[in-house]
Parts: C-alpha cells; structure tokens; sequence
C-alpha cells in the first residue's frame, strides 16, 4: 500500500509557498483533540516537561501547553508560520541566529517559554536543545517526503529523553485515491520505523473524514494517535 505514493516528494520551498498563499487547510485554530484528549498520557503525572514540535507551523497546542507551565521548542520552515505564531497569540518575541544551525533563526517569546527555530528540520539535532521530555507529532511524519521516513525516525529518537513521552498522530486511507500530503502512513510502518526502540500504544483512533477531504476523492480516514515510549 505505500507504493503510490513512494516516490512523493513536497520541497521545503513548496512549504513555504503554502504558507505565503495562506494556503494552510492543515491548520486547525483550536487545540488538537487528540492532544486534549491524551495530555495526562503524556505527561504521565510530570510537571514543567519540555515539549518538542516538529514542523510546527503555528500550532496554538504551543502556547496551550506554555500557559500550563511546560516549555516548547518547535522547528518550522516558514518563517511567516513562525511570526504569525507570536502576534496572533499577542506576544512579544526576540529574534537571533541560532547558534548551532547554521544560517537559521530562533524566535524566542518574552511571556513564555517558547523557542522556535526557523530551519530545514533536518539541520536541527540534539546538539542544539538536548532531549525533550515529550515529543507532539501532529501533522509532521505525515508531512515529510516519504523516502525520508527512515531519516525523520531516527531523528526523532535522538531527541527522545529516557523518559521521554512521543505522541504522534498517523493517517490510514486508501492512497491510491489521493496523493498527498499528508501521505498515508500504516500502523506497521510505524513499527517498523520505532518498534526496535520504542513502545507502541494505540491511544486513540478517529474517523476524521470531513467535507475538506472527501474532495480530495477518499471514501474514509481514519486518525490515530499512538504514545511511544523508549525501551529500557
């Protein structure tokens, strides 16, 4: 079932583009339910955890987190995603070189404890932040070209603490109807990709068919949210 789309390839400046055009549908205004939903999951009774956002784009599940005294650290491509983050949530930020990556930026809020780096996602790595507490993965592993899977993986793990808590969000649909992004990614790629490291717990599964992806031609879609823990 992966074959349709293998060879599927979405360029960072093709993300940006979808950012300049606002043409971000994969936005949601609101904190992710499934988020919502399986916060106690994650934080698993800790205080003050350090979250990391892969491709972050301007997730509100940021500051929702922030406001509930834990910290954030996010990658994104789009430097406009970024800055709309900060003044669409009124707060003020600082911008610098982030030492480390080379050529990209970080933005860090006054208010909170929030850093975002502006950066191909590839060039960030623990060297940079340490390891993270947590891990929230909504719309990231099914955003990145999936020929890079393996490389995404592996980079994720690195910056997994030992207690590190990785919820990640997948998509089950019949790829041949649709193309992608956000490409379908099947429970046993994800096994395959983690299981030799981590614990794989099926948290929550949803129909998430909506009037938006019925045009893209798809009959069903099913999200789930799974928790991955390391292995002792």
């Amino acid at each position: 079932m992966l074959e349709p789309q293998a060879d599927r390839v979405r360029t960072l400046e093709e993300w940006e583009e979808y950012w300049q055009k606002d043409n971000i549908g994969f936005h949601i205004d609101h904190v992710n339910p499934m988020l919502e939903n399986n916060i106690d999951k994650v934080l698993n009774g800790r205080k003050g955890v350090r979250f990391f956002f892969p491709l972050c784009g301007k997730a509100v599940d940021m500051k929702w987190l922030a406001d509930r005294g834990h910290s954030v650290v996010g990658v994104e491509i789009s430097e406009k995603a970024v800055r709309q983050f900060f003044e669409e949530n009124n707060m003020t930020y600082s911008e610098e070189a982030a030492a480390g990556v080379p050529g990209a930026k970080v933005f860090k809020s006054s208010e909170k404890s929030i850093s975002l780096y502006q950066c191909d996602l590839y060039d960030f790595s623990s060297s940079v932040e340490g390891q993270f507490g947590a891990i929230w993965d909504r719309g990231s592993l099914v955003a990145v070209n999936p020929q890079d899977r393996e490389k995404y993986a592996a980079l994720m793990v690195s910056l997994m603490a030992k207690d590190c808590r990785y919820l990640v969000d997948n998509l089950l649909y019949n790829p041949t109807l649709y193309k992608g992004p956000p490409f379908f990614v099947p429970d046993e790629q994800l096994h395959s990709l983690f299981g030799h490291c981590c614990n794989i717990e099926l948290l929550q599964a949803a129909d998430a068919l909506t009037d938006r992806t019925r045009k893209w031609g798809l009959d069903y879609l099913t999200e789930k949210v799974h928790l991955l823990t390391p292995k002792s």
